[in-house]
């Protein structure tokens, strides 16, 4: 279960929940880790793209990383999706919202 100390990380999730490439991600993800070029021939988009996704989901701590030395002596990076739960509703909204920073995007 994903508890929240602030609005921010709140809203860190919700934007990174809030793309389709983003959930078909993790979708896939559900079923096992996987090597990147798997992910981006699986999902039918390039790296490049693929990789800011991924970015947003591990800052809101939903997927994690990590590099593997292949057979062939290349290095390979695996994502794979870390549990999570966290409960929305009225009253958490209302405790985190003093927290929210406003902060502008870049």
């Amino acid at each position: 279960m994903i508890h929240f100390n602030s609005g921010d990380e709140l809203l860190l999730v919700l934007e990174a929940l809030s793309n389709p490439h983003r959930l078909k991600i993790i979708a896939v993800l559900s079923e096992g880790r996987q090597y990147i070029s798997h992910l981006a021939r699986e999902l039918g988009i390039s790296r490049p793209l693929l990789y800011l996704h991924l970015q947003k989901l591990e800052e809101a701590k939903i997927v994690s990383s990590d590099m593997e030395i292949l057979e062939t002596g290349q290095a390979a990076k695996y994502y794979q999706l870390n549990d999570f739960q966290f409960e929305l509703n009225e009253k958490s909204i209302h405790d985190l919202s003093s927290s929210l920073t406003m902060k502008k995007k870049k």
